[in-house]
């Protein structure tokens, strides 16, 4: 068997016993590598960064306090917080759109976040 063809049983074999969510978060990172950003488990605080991925979670701030809109970004390794200030919706941003975001990584409650980041809605 040559290597091409042991590297494509491996991958198949693979395809077949992984987990649903683990063969996700496997095409959620090829397609942020392809795209040429960051990959979310390598950012650092202070570092301008781009990352591709999927939005898990969306939610509003409550209507008693100042306005704002938080999602959950995963890109296959890591969560990164998205905070829009001054915001309580953007049209598009909803659990499982994929987005490119663009901003300055900050750390809050030992948690990634982008706060106001330039995006990018992405078709798949």
């Amino acid at each position: 068997m040559s290597k091409a063809e042991g590297g494509y049983l491996r991958r198949l074999v693979r395809r077949l016993t992984s987990d649903v969510d683990e063969l996700d978060a496997d095409d959620l990172s090829e397609r942020a590598q392809s795209e040429g950003a960051q990959r979310a488990c390598d950012c650092a605080c202070g570092q301008e960064v781009v990352v591709v991925g999927r939005l898990r979670t969306v939610g509003q701030s409550p209507k008693d306090s100042a306005p704002s809109l938080e999602a959950e970004l995963f890109d296959g390794t890591d969560g990164v917080r998205l905070v829009w200030l001054g915001r309580r919706r953007i049209a598009g941003i909803e659990p499982g759109r994929s987005v490119k975001v663009r901003g300055r990584i900050s750390v809050r409650d030992g948690h990634k976040v982008l706060y106001n980041p330039y995006y990018e809605l992405q078709n798949a």
